[in-house]
């Protein structure tokens, strides 16, 4: 029984991934930790010409966004096709992850994952 009510309680759009930032400094202990008291999303599969105000009109829709930061091209610094966004709320990045993730943004299927906390020099 509580194998189900488990996953009637579980959201799996919310839940932490399975994915880990590989240059993540710390053990999988912490990086789990920040993982589930996160504020930030990792948004991916954004195309090169996505605005950060177009990411903005989107993403504010689920709660008050902090910040946005364009993932860059290292040698160009040009837009890469992912942006880290950063809400005020742990409730406001649940909101994106549930009713966001997988719709379209400049005809491309976007997805979201928790994001352990952008840090200068990642974009």
């Amino acid at each position: 029984m509580s194998v189900k009510l488990n996953a009637l309680i579980s959201d799996s759009y919310v839940d932490v991934s399975q994915y880990r930032d590989q240059h993540f400094k710390g053990n999988r202990y912490d990086q789990e930790k920040l993982l589930k008291q996160s504020h930030t999303l990792y948004v991916g599969n954004l195309s090169f010409y996505s605005t950060e105000d177009q990411v903005h009109e989107i993403f504010s829709k689920s709660g008050d966004v902090k910040r946005i930061v364009i993932g860059l091209d290292k040698v160009k610094k040009t837009a890469c096709g992912f942006c880290f966004v950063e809400y005020y709320t742990r409730t406001g990045a649940e909101n994106a992850m549930r009713f966001i993730n997988g719709t379209r943004l400049d005809d491309r299927i976007i997805r979201t994952d928790w994001d352990a906390g952008f840090k200068e020099g990642r974009q």
